[in-house]
C-alpha cells in the first residue's frame, strides 16, 4: 500500500487527507542519538503512545510505513460511521410515513454524494492524526518501513534509531479466505470499499461478523442488493443469541439475504459479473454479483519487522506475544493494539497504549487483564456488550441471575418507534454485582457506558436504582431493571411484614 494506490479517488478531500497524514514532500528528520521511546505504527495505539510519552517530556520517534491514523481514520471507524449515518437517513426517509410524514415519491440516494461526504469528513478529522501535529508535540516522525536491526535499534529509511524502550503498534489487516478464483475475480476489503464512487448493484459480503453486518446493512439501505455468506448458523454468532436474532430479523425485513453454514467453493468471472459457487446448509448454490466484500477476520501485521533480531516472539495468526503488562519477550519492547490483542477495537488500542506508557516509562505494573472493555456493533439497532455472556458464565461455572427489560415496555422507545430491543443485565447470583450486560437499541453504544462504569467502580445494581434518569429516555430501562432487582429481593416474609406494618 506504500504507493497509496488504494486511496482513491484522487480528489480535493483525499489530497487534503494525504497532506495531513502522509505529506508528499515530507523529509524524515535527523535521528537523535537515542530515543526514550520508539513507536512503530501510527494507528490509534501508536499515536496515543507517542503523544502521551512526548507530553511527559520523553524523546519520542514515531515510525509509520503508510498513513498516520491507521485503519481507524483511513479505512475503519471514521469512514464506516460516516456511511452508516447516511444509510440511517435513507432508512428514516423510507419509514417516514410510519411517523405521519409524507415524503414525495422518487426520493433517491445519491451514492456518489454519500461517499464524497465521507471523504470530506475524514479529511476534516485527519488533522488530529497529522504529521504536523505530532511534530509540534515534539515527536520525530519517520515515514517508511521500520525494521529491527537488533534488540535496541530500529532501522528506517537507511537511518538507525537507538532506543531505551520501544512499542510495536503495527495493527492488523483484512484476511483473504483461501477460495479458488477469489483473488483472480477481485474483491473489496475495508481497505478498498471506501474508495467506491459508484454503488454496486449486487453485492456479496463474505462474513457475518461486526464488519460484515455493519456494511451489509448500510449498503443495502443505500440501494445495493446485498447477500451475506456466513459460515455459522446465524449472524454475529459470538454475540448474545437474543440480540443476534433481533438483528437477523431486521436484516431480512430490509432486504439483506443471509446464507448460513456456508462453504465457499470457487469464484469465477462471467464478463463483468462475479459468480460465487457455495454450499449453504447442505445445498449447492450459485450467486451472481457485481462486487464481493470480504469481512472474514483480521491478521496481525508482524511481517517485515525483523522481530527475530529484536528477540521478540510472535505468531503469524495471534500476533506479537505479550505478558499481562504488554511486555514482549524482549523486556525493552512492548506491544499495543491489534498487533497483540485478541479483541481488535480502537478504544482497546487506546487503553492498551496508556498501559504501555505507564509500564514502559514509569516502571508501572498496570495489567491489561484488569480492563473492563465494552464494545458495540454499529448496525441499526446497535448491539453493545460489556463483561460476561450467559454462555461464557455457564462454561466457567459462574451462577448468574439475569434481568431483562424489553424496549416495548419503555415509554421513550415506544414513542421513538424503536421497540425491538432490550437491556439485559447479568448479576452474580445472590448479590447485586454486575458481571455483564447486552443492550440492543439504536444508540446502544451510548448507553453501555453507564453499565461499564458500574462494573469498573464496583457499583451494584441496587445503587443504580437510586440514580435518577431523565424521563422519557431509553436509558431509563436500566433504572427499571434495578427496580425489578430490588423487588425481587423482597421475600414472601418481608412482603407480609411490610403489608402488616402498613395496615397497622
Amino acid at each position: 500500500m506504500s504507493d497509496f494506490s488504494q486511496l482513491l479517488p484522487r480528489d480535493e478531500y483525499n489530497d487534503s487527507l494525504l497532506e495531513n497524514v502522509r505529506p508528499p514532500q515530507w523529509r524524515n528528520p535527523r535521528p537523535a542519538r537515542r530515543y526514550d521511546l520508539v513507536v512503530i505504527g501510527a494507528g490509534t495505539a501508536g499515536l496515543v503512545c507517542a503523544a502521551g510519552a512526548a507530553g511527559l517530556g520523553a524523546k519520542v520517534a514515531l515510525v509509520e510505513r503508510y498513513l498516520l491514523g491507521g485503519d481507524c481514520l483511513n479505512v475503519g471507524c471514521v469512514p464506516s460511521k460516516a456511511i452508516i449515518r447516511s444509510s440511517r437517513v435513507a432508512a428514516d426517509v423510507r419509514d417516514a410515513r410510519c411517523f405521519g410524514v409524507r415524503v414525495p415519491d422518487g426520493a433517491q440516494v445519491d451514492f456518489a454524494a454519500v461517499m464524497r461526504r465521507m471523504r470530506r469528513l475524514r479529511s476534516r478529522l485527519s488533522h488530529h492524526d497529522s504529521v504536523r501535529r505530532f511534530r509540534e508535540l515534539g515527536v520525530d516522525v519517520f515515514l517508511g518501513q521500520g525494521r529491527f536491526a537488533d534488540r535496541r535499534t530500529l532501522l528506517v529509511g537507511g537511518e538507525s534509531l537507538p532506543f531505551k524502550k520501544a512499542v510495536i503498534a503495527t495493527g492488523a489487516r483484512a484476511v483473504c479466505p483461501a477460495v479458488d478464483g477469489l483473488a483472480q475475480a477481485g474483491f473489496l476489503t475495508n481497505e478498498t470499499v471506501f474508495s467506491l464512487t459508484k454503488r454496486p448493484a449486487r453485492l456479496a459480503v463474505i462474513g457475518g461478523g461486526p464488519l460484515g453486518c455493519e456494511l451489509s446493512q448500510a449498503l443495502c439501505r443505500l440501494g445495493s442488493q446485498v447477500s451475506i455468506l456466513h459460515n455459522s448458523t446465524h449472524l454475529l454468532n459470538r454475540e448474545d443469541a437474543d440480540a443476534a436474532q433481533i438483528l437477523q430479523r431486521k436484516f431480512i425485513a430490509e432486504g439483506v439475504r443471509p446464507f448460513f453454514s456456508c462453504r465457499l467453493q470457487r469464484v469465477s468471472k462471467r464478463g463483468r459479473e462475479k459468480v460465487i459457487c457455495f454450499e449453504s446448509e447442505g445445498r449447492k448454490q450459485e450467486l451472481v454479483v457485481d462486487e464481493i466484500l470480504v469481512g472474514a477476520g483480521r491478521a496481525p501485521n508482524v511481517e517485515g519487522l525483523n522481530l527475530e533480531a529484536a528477540g521478540v516472539r510472535y505468531d503469524k495468526r495471534a500476533g506479537v506475544k505479550v505478558n499481562d503488562f504488554l511486555q514482549t519477550s524482549n523486556a525493552r519492547i512492548y506491544a499495543a493494539g491489534d498487533v497483540c490483542l485478541r479483541y481488535k477495537f480502537t478504544h482497546l488500542a487506546d487503553a492498551s497504549a496508556r498501559i504501555v506508557i505507564q509500564n514502559a516509562l514509569f516502571l508501572g505494573r498496570k495489567k491489561v487483564s484488569a480492563l473492563t472493555v465494552p464494545w458495540c456493533t454499529y448496525t441499526d439497532p446497535e448491539i453493545a456488550h460489556v463483561g460476561i455472556y450467559e454462555k461464557e458464565a455457564e462454561e466457567r461455572g459462574i451462577p448468574l441471575s439475569t434481568f431483562k427489560k424489553d424496549f416495548s415496555e419503555v415509554d421513550r422507545a415506544v414513542l421513538d418507534g424503536e421497540e425491538d430491543g432490550f437491556v439485559k443485565l447479568h448479576l452474580r447470583r445472590g448479590s447485586d454485582r454486575i458481571l455483564g450486560a447486552t443492550i440492543v437499541a439504536r444508540h446502544a453504544g451510548e448507553m453501555i457506558s453507564e453499565i461499564t462504569l458500574a462494573i469498573t467502580a464496583r457499583l451494584g445494581l441496587g445503587k443504580l436504582a437510586g440514580v435518577i434518569h431523565p424521563y422519557p429516555t431509553q436509558a431509563e430501562a436500566i433504572r427499571r431493571i434495578a427496580d425489578d432487582y430490588n423487588r425481587a429481593r423482597l421475600t414472601p416474609f418481608l412482603k407480609k411484614l411490610f403489608s402488616a406494618w402498613l395496615s397497622w
